[in-house]
């Protein structure tokens, strides 16, 4: 184009110089063609047009033949007070509270979500782009910075505090609630259970602790006696809620809760037996394994299209979909959600925002900036040189036309 806006330019320049040597030629000769004073006059105005505009033109972005004029090289010298200026034009007009809320209102943003999400070959992309994050974020993940984490949020955790006191203090209100005749009665009906069938054990017993001058018969008839004797006790236990039996252990439990919670010497049994199960392999291992195995689950399910990973993340999407596109008053807290958000970052941060677009161009080279925006626009700019040309020519023309006919 830069070369179009100088073949203009060139042109007005040849007819110029064309018509100047033909009234030369004419006045030596006794005088030239009236018409070529209009056409000099047409060329001479559309070269003033044309070096004018060129002037302006280049002006914006570098100095005239490297002569530094003033007022010019203006992209350059006002770089950063462009980007300011930029950055403050979308702050006030795009980032304003008032015109994101309104944009968003319009936009009925929950609406068309719920319709999106609410149809199945959206919900499965959905699951699908979810997996692949999974995926992602497990993988970006150490092993041993997971598990370091378990252990010292859930493991450590829970092996710091006594275990005594709160045990005690969970019992106690069980107890208060009646919770342990569900358990009483459970032992009560297996204890009953087992003495149906204990008349063998019962004997083998007998017959190995009885002296040995002791008949055979006479075993039998102690073991048949004191089996019936389980049977009965064990059956009035099971029947009988206010047994003896389940009120000493209702009283057992009452001291025992009140021991772990008090009692120095329960409350460091229960500190040893806390130290032997934390000392196990097993919950030493825990976090690792715990890692392990939801890691290979995970990782198993995303790549699976017929995962129930998968298939449950389908499932809930649509749901929610399906919410979102059927309750209005849902959609319109939803909506309402999103307003207060947006409206909340653009007042707190909008000007941060707009301050990337400032900072992003203070940072470019002045030079290169310039080189760029020129690129960019520069096209749309050689036609002013090019109208500038056709517009002085006609100028011109219409300036010596007139003074001709006044004088």
């Amino acid at each position: 184009m830069k070369i179009v806006a100088l073949g203009f330019l060139v042109g007005a320049t040849v007819v110029f110089l064309v018509c100047t040597w033909a009234q030369s030629r004419g006045a030596a000769a006794g005088g030239a063609a009236p018409w070529i004073g209009y056409v000099r006059a047409a060329a001479e105005a559309g070269m003033v047009g044309a070096l004018a505009d060129w002037f302006a033109v280049t002006a914006l972005f570098k100095h005239p033949l490297g002569i530094p004029i003033p007022h010019t090289a203006i992209i350059k010298r006002k770089k950063d007070q462009l980007g300011e200026g930029l950055g403050t034009f979308v702050r006030e007009n795009f980032m304003s509270p008032q015109v994101v809320e309104t944009k968003l209102r319009d936009a009925q943003v929950a609406g068309r979500l719920g319709k999106w999400l609410s149809e199945p070959i959206h919900a499965e992309r959905v699951a699908a782009e979810t997996s692949t994050m999974l995926r992602v974020l497990v993988e970006m993940l150490r092993d041993e910075d997971v598990q370091q984490v378990l252990d010292r949020m859930i493991i450590k955790r829970i092996a710091e505090p006594q275990w005594g006191p709160p045990i005690g203090r969970v019992l106690t209100t069980l107890l208060a609630e009646g919770r342990q005749e569900a358990l009483l009665q459970l032992l009560a009906d297996r204890a009953f259970q087992w003495s149906l069938n204990a008349d063998e054990i019962i004997e083998r017993v007998v017959e190995r602790d009885s002296p040995t001058w002791s008949p055979r018969w006479v075993d039998q008839l102690v073991g048949d006696r004191i089996h019936r004797e389980l049977m009965d006790f064990t059956d009035k236990v099971r029947r009988n809620p206010d047994h003896e039996l389940r009120r000493s252990a209702t009283r057992f439990l009452f001291e025992f809760a009140d021991d772990l919670q008090h009692d120095g010497a329960t409350i460091d049994k229960a500190e040893n037996v806390k130290e032997q199960i934390m000392a196990r392999d097993e919950v030493a291992k825990a976090a690792e394994s715990a890692w392990s195995a939801a890691k290979r689950i995970i990782l198993e399910s995303v790549d699976d299209p017929s995962s129930a990973l998968r298939g449950r993340i389908a499932d809930s999407v649509m749901r929610i979909g399906e919410s979102l596109r059927d309750d209005a008053d849902l959609r319109d807290k939803v909506d309402d959600w999103i307003v207060r958000a947006a409206r909340h970052l653009v007042g707190e941060y909008g000007a941060e925002i707009t301050a990337i677009i400032t900072e992003t161009i203070e940072r470019w080279d002045a030079d290169e900036a310039s080189r760029r925006i020129e690129l960019h626009v520069g096209r749309d700019l050689q036609f002013i040189r090019i109208n500038g040309t056709v517009v002085g020519a006609l100028a011109g023309l219409a300036i010596y036309t007139v003074a001709q006919l006044l004088f």
